[in-house]
């Protein structure tokens, strides 16, 4: 039986946090990949790339798989009960309830995450426990059905993960090698713990604004769970 899955898409999103997990999983056999929103209508990401819908909210077929992005958009959405509402409902039968980056956040805020270890984006890490999770410093969690990925490019190791699941190990490692997902950065700045002070101290500096605004977000969605 074909595995149905489907990603949230929505204004802007994250380009990568979606496209990399999506090729991932795309690439696997006899499933179906969504991109779902409340209407058909073009979609602008973060970084301006325009991605399409291809089902919305009412035609959407139940689930076995459905991951929530993130980006810049979070914050509207953890407030979009319309939105909340159709997470909730395709996560009470689907066999994986997943997110990359600052989707984890959409999950919490549909109290999705309550006594789950999970993981996100670290400029927003705090943001978790709030929302009634378990925060874990790792690129991939599993907590049951539960699967996360920390920031943007951790959506590829969440996706071979899932894949693993959904498969077997045998079927992942070939779509790594088809993918030639091999990471040798050029810079060892991918990380808070490996990144230059002065790095790290901009990174914080630009993060600044949104985490204090998603930090206002967080504290009226945890009061509603």
């Amino acid at each position: 039986m074909t595995l149905q899955i489907g990603f949230l898409l929505f204004p802007q999103v994250q380009q990568l946090d979606l496209t990399g997990p999506y090729d991932v999983l795309a690439s696997l056999p006899d499933v179906k990949v969504h991109l779902i929103w409340k209407d058909l209508v073009p979609v602008t990401s973060s970084t301006g790339l325009v991605l399409k819908p291809t089902t919305t909210f009412d035609d959407c077929p139940p689930l076995d798989v459905i991951c929530i992005p993130g980006g810049s958009g979070v914050g509207p959405l953890m407030e979009d009960e319309q939105t909340l509402a159709f997470i909730k409902a395709q996560a009470a039968n689907a066999r994986y309830v997943t997110s990359v980056c600052t989707g984890a956040l959409v999950l919490g805020a549909a109290g999705l995450l309550k006594g789950k270890r999970a993981t996100t984006h670290w400029a927003y890490h705090e943001l978790l426990a709030p929302l009634g999770a378990i925060p874990v410093k790792d690129r991939v969690v599993r907590d049951g059905n539960l699967l996360t990925g920390g920031g943007i490019t951790a959506g590829i190791d969440f996706a071979l993960t899932l894949a693993a699941e959904l498969f077997d190990k045998d079927t992942a490692e070939l779509v790594q090698l088809q993918l030639e997902y091999a990471p040798a950065p050029p810079f060892q700045a991918g990380s808070p713990e490996t990144a230059p002070p002065s790095v790290l101290a901009e990174a914080h500096r630009r993060a600044a604004p949104s985490l204090q605004q998603r930090a206002q977000i967080t504290e009226r969605a945890a009061a509603r769970l």
